[in-house]
């Protein structure tokens, strides 16, 4: 049976590990516990990609400072943080280490799962936003100098006449310039050449 995503549950209270693992398993969700963030840290590099539910409070690594050292890494895993203790300036300071969402206990328990199944879709939207990115992006850079001359002038409206005009250059050669731009980056019109060029967030103003 396919499953909704992978939780990794951190909590030093083992009733509330318990709780959360039958609670998350029986939602459809992949779930391992830990009973310290610093045992989660050590496996973290062989872990799959999911979703981290933590405690704040913990002895030896909180919550804070587990979602401060998650924060060194390339790709940190969206993070929830759970506390007994409502405080909003340790919710905001959370938020800003780069938790996912902050909740208070006891909390509802579609509260909790909204909240991950949130968290996962703004992560998998942002994956492959930034992987579409990098592809466009590494269709520009296969550009030579003068392909990306010739691609500024496309994508700002200019006629191969004007282009030429501006490059010092024949129109017939910025036809053949214009074609090897296309076939590089993948694009059957003017129009898809400008949304990649959008996308890749390189547009000139």
């Amino acid at each position: 049976m396919t499953h909704k995503g992978t939780i990794y549950v951190v909590d030093d209270d083992p009733a509330m590990r318990d709780s959360l693992e039958f609670l998350l398993g029986t939602a459809g969700f992949k779930v391992a516990s830990f009973e310290s963030a610093a045992s989660f840290l050590s496996a973290l590099p062989q872990l799959e990609f999911g979703c981290v539910v933590s405690d704040l409070r913990m002895p030896g690594i909180d919550g804070m400072e587990l979602l401060r050292r998650l924060a060194e890494h390339d790709a940190p895993p969206p993070t929830l943080i759970m506390t007994g203790h409502g405080d909003v300036p340790l919710a905001v300071e959370a938020m800003k280490l780069g938790a996912a969402d902050f909740l208070e206990k006891p909390f509802e328990d579609e509260h909790l799962i909204r909240a991950i199944e949130a968290s996962l879709r703004r992560h998998a939207t942002a994956a492959e936003s930034a992987a579409e990115r990098d592809d466009i992006a590494a269709r520009i850079a296969s550009l030579t100098p003068r392909e990306r001359q010739v691609l500024d002038g496309i994508v700002a409206g200019q006629s191969n006449k004007l282009i030429a005009r501006d490059l010092d250059i024949s129109p017939r050669t910025v036809e053949i310039y214009r074609a090897n731009v296309m076939t590089k980056m993948q694009a059957g019109s003017v129009s898809e050449i400008v949304r990649l060029v959008m996308r890749a967030g390189t547009l000139k103003d």
